[in-house]
């Protein structure tokens, strides 16, 4: 079982609904950060459709995770729900993988003294054990430093900055080609439509006594340590338990839009990504 010490899930933009979730249920407790194609019309939900799968999957995993003995069947059981859900509505165009929401996540359970971990994409877990050390789990770090040269490129390719890059033919065009990699089975595993995806999810297990603490985070509050290098994962940890998630958020804001609104510092393809971040104790 885990207590929850804080939680917090901001919208990057007031324009944007947020596309994130969190929670904590019985064992296990999650992040989620989903995404959908540029100019995808909502079906599901009247904002959109990567909206409609974050709080969805987080619903679910709510109800169903006290009786979940295993994480990978529990994920492909919600994104057998959520496809069946969405096929249901889905008129002929939206039967493209093209138009369908994916998103990352990192979902825990905690069994004995131990933590599993499995990740989709870029959501991280930073684990403070008793002796202070911080052990970071997940693929964001490495994903991070190919997302922020691609991003340098084509903001010098188009002339743009983050505050418009995603509506240039530049950027539509890479995510277009990164999107149908994933189709053909060769980009990232991730939560979405496809519940074969569970099969190749990131699985770790590491040390977790009672004490340690847990935060789980989508890659907009992880970049304070992995995009910004405000702090690293040790410091991040400390200052959530000092002073709180929302003043971390707060600074990534302000770096964001006073410091570097212009991504010319921190190549980036939003000026403010959602950031979503759940401080557990085991």
């Amino acid at each position: 079982m885990f207590t929850v010490l804080d939680r917090i899930s901001l919208a990057g933009s007031h324009d944007r609904p947020n596309e994130d979730s969190c929670g904590a249920s019985g064992d296990y407790a999650w992040v989620i950060d989903t995404s959908i194609f540029p100019g995808t019309p909502a079906l599901m939900n009247a904002d959109s459709d990567a909206a409609w799968l974050a709080d969805f999957a987080s619903e679910r995993l709510s109800d169903l995770a006290p009786q979940a003995a295993d994480g990978v069947a529990l994920l492909r059981h919600v994104m057998e729900e959520a496809r069946r859900l969405f096929m249901h509505r889905a008129p002929p165009e939206r039967l493209d993988f093209m138009t369908w929401p994916v998103g990352a996540m990192t979902l825990v359970r905690r069994q004995g003294d131990s933590l599993d971990v499995w990740t989709f994409a870029d959501t991280t877990a930073f684990l403070r054990g008793l002796d202070g050390h911080v052990v970071t789990v997940g693929d964001a770090p490495d994903l991070r430093k190919f997302e922020m040269a691609k991003a340098a490129e084509l903001l010098s390719a188009s002339g743009c900055t983050p505050k418009d890059i995603g509506k240039s033919e530049v950027f539509q065009t890479w995510l277009a080609g990164r999107r149908e990699r994933q189709k053909k089975g060769g980009g990232l595993a991730l939560l979405g439509l496809d519940p074969g995806a569970a099969d190749r999810v990131r699985y770790a297990r590491v040390p977790c006594e009672d004490g340690t603490v847990i935060l789980l985070t989508s890659d907009g509050f992880s970049s304070l340590v992995d995009l910004y290098a405000h702090l690293d994962a040790q410091a991040l940890v400390q200052k959530a338990l000092n002073e709180g998630l929302a003043s971390l958020a707060a600074t990534a804001r302000h770096i964001e839009t006073e410091i570097d609104p212009d991504g010319r510092l921190f190549p980036r393809f939003k000026v403010s990504d959602d950031a979503t971040a759940l401080l557990l104790r085991a």
